[in-house]
Protein backbone atom coordinates (compact mmCIF):
# COMPACT_ATOMS: atom_id res chain seq x y z
CA UNK A 1 0.00 0.00 0.00
CA UNK A 2 1.38 3.20 -1.19
CA UNK A 3 1.56 6.29 1.28
CA UNK A 4 -1.31 8.17 -0.64
CA UNK A 5 -2.95 5.04 -0.61
CA UNK A 6 -2.42 4.34 3.22
CA UNK A 7 -3.77 8.20 4.22
CA UNK A 8 -7.16 7.99 1.79
CA UNK A 9 -7.69 4.70 3.79
CA UNK A 10 -7.12 6.63 6.97
CA UNK A 11 -9.16 9.50 5.76
CA UNK A 12 -11.90 7.10 5.15
CA UNK A 13 -11.83 5.59 8.30
CA UNK A 14 -12.30 8.61 10.06
CA UNK A 15 -15.05 9.76 7.90
CA UNK A 16 -16.43 6.64 8.60
CA UNK A 17 -16.27 7.23 12.41
CA UNK A 18 -17.77 10.61 11.61
CA UNK A 19 -21.18 9.01 9.97
CA UNK A 20 -21.33 6.40 12.87
CA UNK A 21 -21.37 9.34 15.45
CA UNK A 22 -24.11 11.36 13.83
CA UNK A 23 -25.88 8.51 13.21
CA UNK A 24 -25.90 7.23 17.04
CA UNK A 25 -27.17 11.01 18.01
CA UNK A 26 -29.71 10.91 15.73
CA UNK A 27 -31.12 7.72 15.80
CA UNK A 28 -29.94 6.05 18.88
CA UNK A 29 -27.89 2.51 18.78
CA UNK A 30 -31.11 0.41 18.53
CA UNK A 31 -31.24 1.46 14.92
CA UNK A 32 -27.33 1.84 13.99
CA UNK A 33 -26.59 -0.57 10.93
CA UNK A 34 -23.37 -0.27 8.71
CA UNK A 35 -25.25 0.19 5.61
CA UNK A 36 -26.75 3.81 7.11
CA UNK A 37 -23.06 4.62 7.91
CA UNK A 38 -22.05 3.99 4.74
CA UNK A 39 -25.15 5.91 3.08
CA UNK A 40 -23.62 9.30 5.36
CA UNK A 41 -20.30 8.44 4.23
CA UNK A 42 -21.11 8.13 0.48
CA UNK A 43 -19.15 5.17 0.02
CA UNK A 44 -20.34 1.18 -0.89
CA UNK A 45 -21.88 -0.32 1.82
CA UNK A 46 -19.23 -2.94 2.15
CA UNK A 47 -16.60 -0.09 3.16
CA UNK A 48 -17.30 -0.08 6.76
CA UNK A 49 -16.59 -4.12 6.91
CA UNK A 50 -13.46 -3.76 5.01
CA UNK A 51 -11.72 -0.58 7.39
CA UNK A 52 -13.65 -2.14 10.54
CA UNK A 53 -14.44 -6.08 10.36
CA UNK A 54 -17.78 -5.63 11.68
CA UNK A 55 -20.40 -3.63 13.87
CA UNK A 56 -18.27 -4.00 16.79
CA UNK A 57 -14.94 -3.22 15.07
CA UNK A 58 -16.56 0.22 13.86
CA UNK A 59 -18.05 1.23 17.22
CA UNK A 60 -14.65 0.07 19.19
CA UNK A 61 -12.98 2.67 17.00
CA UNK A 62 -15.16 5.36 17.78
CA UNK A 63 -14.75 4.47 21.65
CA UNK A 64 -10.98 4.27 21.40
CA UNK A 65 -11.22 8.24 19.60
CA UNK A 66 -13.41 8.92 22.77
CA UNK A 67 -11.43 8.35 25.50
CA UNK A 68 -8.65 9.23 23.83
CA UNK A 69 -9.53 12.68 23.40
CA UNK A 70 -11.12 12.35 27.03
CA UNK A 71 -7.76 11.71 28.00
CA UNK A 72 -5.90 14.38 26.41
CA UNK A 73 -8.69 16.66 27.24
CA UNK A 74 -8.67 15.91 30.98
CA UNK A 75 -4.27 15.72 30.98
CA UNK A 76 -4.77 19.35 29.81
CA UNK A 77 -7.10 20.93 32.41
CA UNK A 78 -4.87 19.20 35.05
CA UNK A 79 -1.88 20.57 34.09
CA UNK A 80 -3.63 24.23 33.98
CA UNK A 81 -2.87 24.59 37.91
CA UNK A 82 -0.44 23.23 40.94
CA UNK A 83 -3.83 22.93 43.64
CA UNK A 84 -4.80 19.66 43.79
CA UNK A 85 -8.95 20.68 44.63
CA UNK A 86 -8.88 23.00 41.59
CA UNK A 87 -7.21 20.68 39.24
CA UNK A 88 -9.89 17.96 40.09
CA UNK A 89 -12.89 20.66 39.29
CA UNK A 90 -10.94 21.58 35.93
CA UNK A 91 -10.85 17.66 34.94
CA UNK A 92 -14.45 17.54 35.79
CA UNK A 93 -15.24 20.35 33.52
CA UNK A 94 -13.35 18.85 30.63
CA UNK A 95 -14.60 15.46 31.26
CA UNK A 96 -18.07 16.76 31.12
CA UNK A 97 -17.07 18.92 28.00
CA UNK A 98 -16.03 16.13 26.02
CA UNK A 99 -18.94 14.52 27.24
CA UNK A 100 -21.50 16.66 25.97
CA UNK A 101 -19.21 17.30 22.82
CA UNK A 102 -19.01 13.94 21.74
CA UNK A 103 -22.45 11.92 22.96
CA UNK A 104 -21.70 9.23 20.69
CA UNK A 105 -18.16 8.24 21.43
CA UNK A 106 -18.86 8.61 25.20
CA UNK A 107 -21.57 6.09 24.95
CA UNK A 108 -20.00 3.18 23.32
CA UNK A 109 -17.29 3.93 24.82
CA UNK A 110 -19.41 2.77 28.01
CA UNK A 111 -21.22 -0.21 26.34
CA UNK A 112 -19.33 -3.44 27.05
CA UNK A 113 -22.12 -5.04 25.25
CA UNK A 114 -21.15 -3.36 21.81
CA UNK A 115 -17.79 -2.50 21.58
CA UNK A 116 -14.50 -4.97 22.12
CA UNK A 117 -13.57 -4.56 25.50
CA UNK A 118 -9.97 -6.32 25.61
CA UNK A 119 -8.81 -4.25 22.80
CA UNK A 120 -5.27 -3.12 23.86
CA UNK A 121 -5.88 0.21 22.24
CA UNK A 122 -9.72 0.69 23.98
CA UNK A 123 -7.66 -0.61 27.41
CA UNK A 124 -4.68 1.81 27.14
CA UNK A 125 -6.77 5.11 26.35
CA UNK A 126 -9.69 4.02 29.15
CA UNK A 127 -6.98 3.43 31.30
CA UNK A 128 -4.69 6.78 30.68
CA UNK A 129 -8.11 9.10 31.19
CA UNK A 130 -8.63 7.29 34.79
CA UNK A 131 -5.27 7.70 35.44
CA UNK A 132 -5.58 11.36 35.30
CA UNK A 133 -8.83 11.73 37.61
CA UNK A 134 -6.56 9.51 40.18
CA UNK A 135 -3.84 11.69 40.29
CA UNK A 136 -5.90 14.41 40.89
CA UNK A 137 -7.89 12.84 44.10
CA UNK A 138 -4.01 11.16 45.43
CA UNK A 139 -2.83 14.67 45.52
CA UNK A 140 -5.78 15.84 47.60
CA UNK A 141 -5.13 12.75 49.76
CA UNK A 142 -1.17 13.07 49.81
CA UNK A 143 -2.60 17.11 51.21
CA UNK A 144 -5.13 17.13 53.04
CA UNK A 145 -6.11 13.34 54.22
CA UNK A 146 -3.56 10.66 53.86
CA UNK A 147 -6.42 8.41 54.90
CA UNK A 148 -8.73 9.07 51.81
CA UNK A 149 -9.07 5.54 49.72
CA UNK A 150 -7.72 7.22 46.34
CA UNK A 151 -9.39 4.36 44.70
CA UNK A 152 -12.55 4.25 45.64
CA UNK A 153 -12.95 7.93 45.63
CA UNK A 154 -11.65 8.10 42.37
CA UNK A 155 -14.64 5.86 41.15
CA UNK A 156 -17.18 8.15 42.68
CA UNK A 157 -15.38 11.35 40.95
CA UNK A 158 -16.12 9.24 38.26
CA UNK A 159 -19.48 8.30 38.80
CA UNK A 160 -21.03 11.71 39.28
CA UNK A 161 -19.27 13.72 35.86
CA UNK A 162 -20.41 10.42 34.10
CA UNK A 163 -23.76 10.88 35.68
CA UNK A 164 -23.75 14.30 35.13
CA UNK A 165 -23.14 14.34 31.54
CA UNK A 166 -26.65 11.97 30.87
CA UNK A 167 -28.73 13.15 33.68
CA UNK A 168 -28.11 17.22 33.13
CA UNK A 169 -31.14 17.61 31.23
CA UNK A 170 -33.53 16.06 33.30
CA UNK A 171 -31.99 18.29 36.28
CA UNK A 172 -32.60 20.55 34.03
CA UNK A 173 -36.23 19.96 33.66
CA UNK A 174 -36.79 19.45 37.52
CA UNK A 175 -35.52 22.99 38.27
CA UNK A 176 -37.76 24.22 36.00
CA UNK A 177 -40.86 22.55 37.05
CA UNK A 178 -39.88 23.49 40.67
CA UNK A 179 -39.69 27.39 39.76
CA UNK A 180 -36.26 26.93 40.47
CA UNK A 181 -33.17 28.72 38.21
CA UNK A 182 -31.51 25.87 36.48
CA UNK A 183 -27.33 25.77 36.85
CA UNK A 184 -25.09 25.72 34.09
CA UNK A 185 -23.26 22.14 33.66
CA UNK A 186 -20.22 23.97 34.31
CA UNK A 187 -21.81 25.61 38.21
CA UNK A 188 -22.51 21.68 38.65
CA UNK A 189 -19.24 20.45 38.15
CA UNK A 190 -18.40 23.43 40.64
CA UNK A 191 -20.63 22.36 43.40
CA UNK A 192 -20.33 18.52 42.74
CA UNK A 193 -16.89 18.92 43.15
CA UNK A 194 -16.91 20.69 46.13
CA UNK A 195 -19.05 18.49 47.57
CA UNK A 196 -16.65 15.53 46.64
CA UNK A 197 -13.77 17.25 48.41
CA UNK A 198 -15.80 18.22 51.69
CA UNK A 199 -15.89 14.62 51.86
CA UNK A 200 -12.66 13.09 51.35
CA UNK A 201 -11.30 15.64 53.50
CA UNK A 202 -13.15 13.69 56.47
CA UNK A 203 -13.11 10.66 55.62
CA UNK A 204 -11.39 7.47 57.49
CA UNK A 205 -10.39 5.36 54.92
Amino acid sequence: MTPATETEAADLRQVLQEATAEVIVERGLGAFSLREVARRAGVSHAAPGYHFGDMEGLLTALAIEGLDTLHRQTAAAAAMTTDPIERLRLIGVAYVQVGMNFPAHMEVAFRPDVVDGDHPSLQTCGTSAFGVLEDAVRDIAETHNPKLDVRKASHLCWSAMQGLVELHPKLTRLDEMSGVPASSIDDLVSSFTSLLVTGFLHADD
